[in-house]
């Protein structure tokens, strides 16, 4: 099985069209300061599900020290924030932690990943704009 390298959006250009150029699929950015820890750990997690997702879903990375375009716009002021488009539309998840925007924190866990854009995804294909999360992540521990 060939390994995906996630591509990287090097400007808003890209970012823009990585958005709007996916008909089918979800298109999920992780937006961060790729340099940190927490960030990478949070790449990985994505490296190791892209194979298993590449049918209905598609993932970027975008650094956000070197791509500020969208910062205000999102509230991109974390480590690491993880944002769901479908058809050049965002689309909101209900994780539980009053954040419906974007996931903020890291999550390492493959399936519980999987689960996440597989649930999103198929919220967008029946024209839904906000998705419940398969799993409730208002009790997560901060690190």
């Amino acid at each position: 099985m060939g390994s995906i390298v996630l591509p990287h959006l090097k400007t808003g250009w890209h970012v823009d069209q990585a958005i709007m150029s996916e008909e089918e699929r979800l298109v999920v950015i992780r937006f961060g300061q790729s340099a940190q820890k927490e960030c990478m750990k949070q790449d990985e997690a994505l490296y190791k599900i892209a194979e298993r997702v590449k049918n209905f879903a598609v993932i970027y990375l975008c650094d956000i020290d070197e791509v500020p375009d969208f910062n205000a716009m999102y509230e991109l002021y974390d480590v690491s924030a993880v944002m769901f488009f479908f058809r050049n539309k965002h689309m909101m998840c209900d994780f539980g932690t009053g954040n419906n925007n974007k996931m903020n924190w890291v999550l390492e866990d493959k399936q519980e990943l999987i689960d996440i854009i597989e649930t999103i995804y198929r919220g967008a294909k029946k024209g839904r704009g906000l998705v419940i999360s398969p799993k409730d992540y208002s009790t997560r521990h901060r690190y």
